[in-house]
């Protein structure tokens, strides 16, 4: 059996009406029709949500990702894109407190909660104890993947303020680093944990 051909499924010629079955609309022009999908994939709504402790209200794309938003119309490039697929961790934000991947999450999930990114995690221009640690403890190589790891060991220490090496590397199992064998950015945890910084 042939492969399908572009001649198996021919455009409609001038006159011929147009479906789109899945928004119940009904055209005689195909350039109408490319436009109306255009705009109905381009829709945008109201965004309500909290960043770094100031809401917001934004008019966004409904499909925009939410590392899309807090980067390019928040503003914030702490936040990095290193899989777009949620495997390495680099986008990984708070959400309510909880660490969430920004690279699969839709910007319009998190309406009517709070985000809290690497930028928001230091106070009155002050690094936070974990930022500190990580600076101190040098848990950090090229620094592509230390926001990430950043947020989800804050995170872990806001839900447990004394962990464990293991519940340590459980809190980071999800986030990659390419530079470092992770034994300096674990050290930094644990050193924010026990207040070890100067």
């Amino acid at each position: 059996m042939a492969a399908p051909s572009r001649a198996d499924f021919p455009l409609p010629r001038a006159g011929v009406s147009v479906t789109l079955p899945l928004f119940g609309y009904r055209t005689n022009s195909l350039r109408a029709a490319k436009r109306r999908l255009r705009r109905i994939m381009m829709a945008k709504s109201i965004l309500h949500v909290e960043v770094n402790g100031r809401a917001r209200e934004d008019a966004v794309a409904d499909n925009l990702l939410l590392i899309d938003y807090l980067r390019e119309v928040v503003g914030l490039t702490g936040t990095k894109m290193g899989c777009d697929g949620g495997e390495c961790g680099a986008c990984t934000v708070l959400v309510d407190g909880r660490p969430r991947l920004s690279c699969i999450a839709l910007a319009h999930a998190v309406a009517g909660r709070r985000v809290e990114t690497v930028e928001g995690a230091a106070t009155g221009g002050r690094l936070s104890r974990v930022q500190r640690a990580f600076h101190e403890r040098l848990g950090s190589q090229c620094g592509y993947c230390t926001p990430g790891m950043i947020m989800a060991a804050e995170g872990l220490l806001r839900r447990d303020p004394n962990p464990g090496e293991a519940e340590i590397r459980r809190a980071l199992s999800g986030n990659i680093c390419r530079c470092t064998g992770y034994v300096k950015i674990i050290e930094a945890v644990r050193a924010a944990a026990q207040g070890g910084m100067r």
